[in-house]
């Protein structure tokens, strides 16, 4: 307690030593550098959420439109494939509605703007092991099973690539036709298990969350761009508080201090007697109301001053 008072004292000492034009400059500098931290943080947390937002946009555009792709296989592709599928000693993998939906997001990662996205529809058992869910995704998959009304889970990840924003949606078993292919082995067409074999994708239940449908979106190089705009408007803005601090103390200089510094200059030579000069009342602003009253109050020391002489030669 006593160090804060001492460190008050000496700030207030110091206060009052400096000159009336540096305790301007000090609160123009402090009024300064609490807008520039205040309009940055602001600033920073919009940026910030506008990126994540923009990353979310993409990332949601992207796992809908393969939604669309695995319900387009479902519904249209797998019955017109399936009697061709019966009478084939070839596996049709065209009738897997993920096979489907990893097939056109590699097609689409062929371009440049997608080359770094990752679409995986990670399951605990698939009968493709590409599909085959890591340590974190199957806490994901955990999570949907045991809250099945939970329809979606988004946050960051790091992962080779970098720093990704991830969508996670839970894939429920609800069509009765795939547990000709993951009841059991001896259902399974001859094709798929020569194939993929007999240990993987199988004893999967209706209804049960068997797969979580994962899209990761690069975030690095969106909130990089954020930060260099980030660094751009600040850079404005400083240069433009440090204009308007010049300007200011520039016109403090030229309207208050010089005119302020004339007068103590021109009092100091009439308290040594040297009345000969008069105030100078360029404005009708409070410098020159105090310059008027200055004037004012010089008439009426020599007005005293000559009564006195003259009282002082009767006697």
């Amino acid at each position: 307690m006593l160090k804060n008072r001492n460190i008050t004292n000496k700030f207030n000492l110091l206060l009052e030593n400096l000159k009336l034009a540096n305790k301007f400059n000090l609160l123009l500098i402090l009024i300064f550098i609490c807008g520039v931290l205040i309009s940055g943080t602001f600033l920073s947390n919009l940026l910030e959420q506008r990126a994540k937002d923009e990353i979310t946009s993409n990332a949601d555009i992207l796992i809908q439109t393969m939604r669309s792709v695995r319900n387009y296989t479902t519904n249209e592709i797998i019955p017109l494939l399936a009697p061709k599928q019966e009478t084939t000693s070839v596996f049709i993998p065209q009738t897997v509605a993920a096979f489907s939906s990893r097939e056109v997001f590699d097609d689409l990662r062929k371009n440049k703007k997608y080359k770094d996205f990752i679409y995986k529809e990670a399951a605990l058992d698939p009968t493709n092991l590409r599909d085959k869910a890591d340590s974190f995704e199957t806490k994901l998959i955990e999570l949907f099973s045991k809250n099945p009304n939970s329809p979606e889970i988004s946050d960051f990840r790091s992962l080779p690539i970098g720093k990704t924003l991830y969508i996670a949606r839970p894939l429920t078993l609800d069509n009765p036709s795939c547990l000709q292919c993951h009841s059991t082995p001896d259902r399974a067409p001859k094709t798929q298990l020569a194939i993929y074999g007999d240990k993987n994708g199988f004893n999967w239940q209706l209804h049960k969350t068997i797969f979580a449908q994962l899209i990761y979106v690069p975030a690095d190089k969106v909130f990089a761009s954020a930060h260099q705009f980030w660094w751009l408007v600040m850079s404005i803005l400083i240069g433009i508080f440090a204009i308007v601090i010049i300007i200011i103390n520039f016109l403090l200089k030229r309207a208050v201090i010089k005119p302020i510094t004339q007068m103590s200059k021109i009092a100091q030579a009439v308290s040594t007697g040297k009345a000969n000069s008069d105030f100078e009342q360029k404005s009708n602003d409070e410098i020159g109301t105090l310059a008027a009253s200055f004037n004012r109050m010089k008439s009426s020391l020599e007005i005293a001053m000559r009564l006195i002489a003259q009282k002082n030669q009767n006697n």
